[in-house]
């Protein structure tokens, strides 16, 4: 969607006279009072001097990213007329229009039913601001692969503290055209600003300056020509500067501070001290949630199956980026495919690694697809996430010229990931070790995408064999010697496990290693008891 550079107004342009001439002569004698002579008193001025120590001991840089035409861009892109109107008492009129609905001759202000008399195929969405704080969080989530602190200024104003971020991303100015590419290409329309003071940000992007200051001292000439509408002060107030003939900042910063403070509150007084840096402005960062969940509504019901992964494929883009930033991976994601008349269908595709990238989840899916019956039409999608672990990063390995690679290979963990997709999460199982000494028990099955806690993994020594019969065989005996395909020789042993007395599963065994005539090495043990009987227990490979 073309993008309109226009910004929606926010207040007055021109300072409007008081329509009686004794409120006239009233404001004349105030501005008479309020205003100081040039030679008056400068230091009482709102805009005093902040200390020369001021400026160097500032070490904070704040990057501001306002979205002016936000609830037009949540509504999704379009290359026909679009409009959005919002409810101003009873009537429903435009707050902002693209390019296509402006050409037509819709302007914002303008009622909804006069819009449509002017082109009778517009498209009408009403203003959600539950879509717009989503889109805005989803956008903060991003924003926080550049900076670790981002905070939310408004409905529609981004804050992010890049001191600490420059050398990371070669600049101030690669910085900025990083953060400027990257909201184009998510079809966002932004004013960006830069200056030490995150208010100073603020109003230099609403005021559509593309200004970048870097020294505290430089704040004061660059709001001094700007507009009062930037500071998004309440009506009344910014009406009662302008019938004194103030219309921009560098007018209020003229003023005495004690007048100004008493006749428009002190809190006004405040914004300009710390917009100028002369008082500490904390902000609070905003944090992603930990699990990432994420839907997809459709305008109306859907089931081709290519168009469902293209869904996918997009939320699972959005998963990689979330897990990108924290430099995190997960086993395991949920898919729901709502449906208007019938339950949800679930699909769980899970990993024998941590990962997170999209295109390893999305080959899983589309094997799921394959078999994946829809019992009706599709109408939202969603994606969850399931639990996360820190992502161990891997060693490159370097290419050389002339030497071979393999390609297309797939490892074990690969293959059965593929074919737990296909066959089903239950069909693929694992080994893992359990704390127990009773060999029947020291061991059991586990699912290969299951929680962190449960990828234990076989670390015993060979003492123990991957074979094991389900119970103990009996072995002949000749001589005191067990028999196994010939007489066994005893080479490793014994191991004695005496343990399970507090149930009713209790041995009492010493293990050996042995070898038969054909070299075959066995795990063989022997009851501790009046009858001495040999057992075989296991095979090693």
């Amino acid at each position: 969607m073309s993008k309109a550079r226009k910004f929606p107004s926010r207040g007055r342009e021109k300072a409007t006279a008081p329509p009686k001439k004794a409120r006239r002569k009233r404001r004349a004698a105030d501005v008479q009072q309020l205003l100081p002579l040039a030679e008056a008193a400068p230091d009482t001025s709102v805009a005093a001097s902040v200390p020369s120590s001021g400026a160097a001991s500032y070490r904070r840089l704040w990057f501001c990213v306002y979205l002016p035409l936000l609830p037009l861009e949540a509504a999704g892109t379009t290359t026909t007329a679009r409009v959005v109107v919002e409810e101003r008492q009873g009537i429903h009129r435009v707050l902002l229009a693209n390019e296509a609905a402006m050409a037509a001759g819709i302007v914002p202000g303008q009622a909804a039913n006069a819009a449509l008399a002017l082109d009778p195929e517009l498209d009408i969405e009403e203003r959600s601001t539950l879509v717009e704080q989503q889109v805005l969080e989803s956008l903060a989530g991003w924003l926080e692969q550049f900076s670790s602190c981002v905070s939310m200024a408004g409905s529609d104003v981004l804050l992010l503290e890049i001191a600490g971020s420059l050398r990371l991303f070669g600049g101030l100015r690669s910085l900025r055209q990083q953060v400027s590419t990257g909201l184009g290409q998510q079809g966002f329309f932004a004013s960006l600003a830069i200056a030490p003071t995150p208010l100073a940000a603020t109003w230099l992007a609403r005021g559509g300056r593309r200004a970048c200051v870097r020294d505290v001292a430089n704040i004061a000439p660059m709001l001094r020509s700007l507009s009062l509408d930037c500071l998004e002060w309440p009506d009344s107030v910014i009406e009662s500067l302008a019938g004194m003939g103030i219309t921009n900042v560098g007018d209020c910063l003229r003023l005495p501070r004690e007048g100004f403070a008493r006749r428009f509150g002190a809190g006004r007084l405040l914004e300009l001290d710390r917009a100028l840096g002369r008082l500490p402005d904390p902000r609070t960062s905003w944090r992603a949630p930990e699990r990432f969940c994420i839907d997809y509504d459709m305008t109306e019901e859907q089931s081709d199956s290519e168009l469902l992964l293209a869904i996918c494929r997009e939320l699972l883009d959005a998963h990689e980026r979330f897990l990108l930033v924290r430099q995190l991976g997960t086993q395991r994601l949920d898919f729901s495919f709502y449906h208007l008349k019938a339950p949800a269908t679930k699909v769980s595709i899970g990993c024998a690694h941590t990962g997170r990238t999209a295109a390893r989840w999305f080959e899983l899916l589309k094997i799921r697809f394959e078999r994946l019956e829809l019992p009706e039409p599709v109408i939202a999608v969603r994606l969850e996430g399931g639990h996360t672990q820190a992502l161990c990063a891997e060693s490159g390995r370097l290419s050389f010229s002339g030497q071979r690679t393999s390609t297309g290979r797939y490892s074990m963990a690969q293959l059965a990931e593929r074919l737990a997709a296909r066959m089903g999460r239950q069909a693929i199982n694992g080994v893992m070790t359990v704390a127990e000494h009773r060999p029947q028990r020291a061991w059991r099955a586990r699912h290969l995408s299951g929680k962190p806690g449960d990828m234990a993994c076989l670390r015993d020594s060979m003492r123990r064999p991957l074979w094991m019969l389900p119970e103990p065989a009996p072995l002949v005996v000749e001589a005191g010697y067990p028999l196994h395909q010939g007489r066994l020789r005893i080479v490793a042993g014994p191991e004695r496990i005496e343990t399970g007395w507090w149930d009713d599963d209790g041995i009492a065994r010493d293990y050996y290693t042995a070898i038969n005539p054909r070299g075959l090495r066995l795990w063989i043990f022997r009851n501790r008891s009046a009858a001495a009987t040999w057992y075989l227990h296991g095979f090693f490979g």
